[in-house]
């Protein structure tokens, strides 16, 4: 399982559906992450957190979304997840979702407390101005954006226009904490492959640089997005020679500097993943 700082794809599977757990793995995506929140009723958060519990325990590896900090079931998550990773050196858990981000100290405490890295779901306006805090908080590894609850918690739609400017803002503060971009919001639209690849191609030239995915057919199109086209790796590789001569060069009509070539590795970089 790829790297939650370097994954692309995120792919969100039931807590209470443990039949799922290795389908879900067997999808490709870089990271699975095992939801107690959203996706299981009040009535089964128990069963689900002792099956996720089991499963990592017996070799699975996941990141796994507790409950939020507001609900009774966090803690008990919490203190779980914690047990996983003080019964075994290599527990399968490889991250937090803290769902409802906005306290640094408490993603701090969370890290701490499971010995795993935390990616922050700021899904709130709070979570937004206190984006650059929670980036920079020890133990977070990565924000992501919940834009659905955020536009709730706004009032507002949740299209791109009104999304903006928590997108940029996420883009801006990773990178000011040092943390790879940001990871998108789910596309609901399941049927619709296009409108899956618009929305990666959109947010990916904000910035963004891995998605959360809600079905295994959204993994291949995600990572294919992330993906440099034959004609920018041709570029790139073009970039790189050119620079390789010394002095001051061109690559189609373009001066060559040292962002040019950054974004050009960048490039050659992706193409491997």
């Amino acid at each position: 399982m790829t790297g939650v700082q370097s994954a692309r794809s995120f792919l969100f599977v039931p807590g209470d559906r443990p039949e799922r757990f290795d389908k879900a793995i067997a999808s490709g995506a870089d990271v699975v992450i095992i939801d107690l929140e959203d996706a299981v009723a009040p009535e089964a958060k128990a069963s689900a957190r002792d099956a996720t519990v089991a499963w990592l325990a017996g070799g699975g590896r996941a990141a796994v979304r507790v409950n939020a900090a507001d609900s009774p079931e966090h803690e008990d998550d919490v203190a779980a997840l914690a047990g996983i990773a003080t019964a075994a050196t290599d527990s399968g858990l490889v991250a937090i979702v803290l769902p409802k981000a906005d306290d640094p100290d408490l993603a701090s405490s969370v890290a701490n407390q499971t010995g795993v890295p935390v990616i922050a779901l700021v899904e709130s306006a709070l979570g937004l101005v206190r984006a650059h805090e929670i980036a920079s908080a020890t133990g977070v590894s990565r924000l992501a954006f919940g834009h659905l609850d955020y536009a709730v918690d706004l009032g507002s739609g949740n299209g791109r226009e009104p999304m903006l400017h928590a997108r940029s803002t996420l883009v801006l503060t990773s990178r000011a904490a040092g943390l790879p971009g940001p990871i998108d919001g789910v596309t609901t639209a399941l049927d619709e492959t296009e409108v899956l690849t618009d929305d990666l191609a959109y947010a990916r030239d904000l910035g963004l640089t891995g998605k959360l995915l809600i079905h295994p057919k959204q993994v291949e199109p995600t990572h294919a997005a992330h993906r440099p086209s034959e004609e920018d790796v041709a570029w790139a590789q073009r970039v790189i020679e050119a620079a390789a001569s010394g002095g001051a060069v061109r690559v189609d009509g373009d001066m060559v500097d040292a962002p040019v070539v950054a974004r050009a590795e960048d490039v050659l970089r992706r193409r491997e993943s």
